[in-house]
């Protein structure tokens, strides 16, 4: 676990999910309503088509297709016998809006705080994730001065692809070295910043990771010494 000097760094990225607050509180609490929606509608329709929208965006993920934002509905509802409007309404509702009630009670412990300081030092903060995160952050209560998700315009991919990186190293006028990406998923967030040269911290407890990582807010990473 390293420390850092950040003396040097005018930019931290932040992934969202699993990054910001704990996907397994949120899992627990979504899958207890899924489970509902289950018993009240005597179908698994609603399980089995948001367990093969995540399977499919992994595969998009994994290939770094251009058209993600379209292929996800339409390989969804091929596998799934259904259509691609149905798909949608599906995300919007379980993905994008009914999280959002939980997200709070999610939080990781020292984010806001973590945040509040880097805002003092003159550090700005960006949060890229892979699903749309402006809602997110307001539900969580933390604010950033940049939140882009991979559906971005100037985007259009997932990660691994450093796209979204790059445009925010572009509008904030940072360089590579100037910037830390905080992540959760070596694989996708540690990738894509080694990719353009940025540093990147795992948030992970697996010791054998091949990123700096860490494991709360508190670790030493996030200890300031003197300005």
């Amino acid at each position: 676990m390293e420390t850092i000097d950040w003396r040097s760094i005018r930019l931290v990225v932040f992934d969202m999910d699993g990054t910001l607050y704990d996907q397994r509180v949120l899992r627990m609490a979504m899958l207890r309503g899924l489970l509902l929606d289950a018993f009240q509608q005597r179908s698994l329709k609603t399980v089995r088509s948001i367990a093969m929208f995540r399977r499919v965006r992994e595969e998009l993920a994994e290939t770094e297709s251009p058209d993600f934002a379209v292929r996800q509905y339409e390989w969804t509802a091929e596998r799934t016998g259904t259509s691609a409007e149905s798909v949608r309404a599906l995300v919007e509702e379980w993905i994008e809006k009914r999280p959002l009630r939980h997200l709070l009670s999610a939080r990781f412990p020292g984010i806001d705080e973590l945040l509040g300081r880097l805002r003092e030092r003159g550090i700005v903060t960006a949060v890229w994730s892979d699903y749309p995160a402006t809602e997110k952050m307001e539900a969580l209560g933390l604010q950033a001065d940049l939140i882009v998700s991979a559906d971005h315009p100037e985007i259009g991919m997932l990660k691994p692809s450093p796209a979204g990186l790059r445009l925010i190293m572009e509008k904030m006028g940072c360089c590579a070295e100037e910037t830390i990406m905080i992540g959760d998923r070596k694989e996708r967030d540690g990738l894509a910043a080694e990719t353009v040269g940025v540093r990147a911290l795992i948030k992970t407890k697996d010791r054998s990771c091949s990123f700096p990582y860490f494991n709360s807010y508190g670790d030493a990473p996030f200890r300031f010494g003197p300005e």
